[in-house]
């Protein structure tokens, strides 16, 4: 099995900062693209931002300039540095990565795994 553990929400205020981890455990797996979502009270879950294997990043419209995505293969963690956090980015954040494990037939395909959320909530 494989599990993401989120860690590093909190309250902020506004112009405030944050940083947050995701970091996958298990065993015989390989990780490929690792992401950032958040979803507000009443919204839909929304993409923030996309880190690749080889480290190309992605940007949702709202947070570029703000926010950080980068990753360490090492430790199979991800991050997210947020920076000038505004209340409209309050939300709850999950992070998410494309995990294939190795089965006795070899590599099984890339599968979606998520993690269990950690509240963002930035008072003005």
């Amino acid at each position: 099995q494989v599990q993401l553990v989120e860690s590093g929400g909190g309250l902020v205020q506004a112009g405030g900062s944050l940083r947050l981890s995701c970091a996958a455990s298990g065993t015989l797996f390989s990780i490929n693209a690792m992401r950032w979502y958040r979803q507000a009270p009443g919204k839909q879950r929304e993409l923030v931002a996309n880190i690749t294997r080889g480290g190309n990043t992605n940007y949702a419209d709202s947070v570029k300039g703000r926010f950080t995505i980068s990753r360490d293969n090492a430790k199979s963690t991800v991050y997210l540095q947020m920076n000038s956090l505004k209340p409209e980015d309050t939300a709850v954040y999950y992070c998410n990565a494309e995990i294939r494990r190795i089965l006795s037939t070899g590599w099984g395909p890339y599968d979606d795994y998520w993690g269990q959320g950690t509240q963002v909530t930035v008072s003005s």
